[in-house]
């Protein structure tokens, strides 16, 4: 089983910067987690891909944070960070951190608790 975990939510101003950050944990030594990610979701939509970053570091971006916000990773710590930049009212979601794998073509999601980020105008 896998345990995923965040931090690094709170409270922005618009313009401000926000640095999520994630870990997964459990019985990674038995499982290579191919990819990790976070995810958000705000109140009456549903949730989006915010950013993904596989084991081999191909990146993939949400249009609407697309030269705002950056996402790396620790392979070794199986640790994913996500730097937000600019934010705006409309980042304002809980977000959420995803680890898959890959087997035999199916893919296995884990996924955390979340945490709120807020943009004030």
């Amino acid at each position: 089983q896998v345990q995923v975990t965040e931090s690094g939510g709170g409270s922005v101003q618009a313009g401000g910067s926000l640095r999520l950050s994630c870990a997964a944990s459990g019985s990674v030594f038995s499982i290579n987690i191919d990819g990790m990610g976070w995810y958000r979701q705000a109140p009456g939509k549903e949730r989006e891909l915010v950013a993904s970053i596989t084991s081999g570091g191909r990146t993939d971006y949400g249009d609407s944070v697309k030269g705002r916000f950056t996402i790396s990773r620790d392979n070794g710590k199986n640790q994913v960070y996500l730097q937000m930049n600019g934010l705006k009212p409309e980042d304002t979601a809980f977000y959420y951190c995803n680890a898959y794998t890959l087997f035999q073509g199916r893919r296995f999601d884990y996924w955390g608790q979340g945490t709120q980020v807020t943009v004030s105008s």
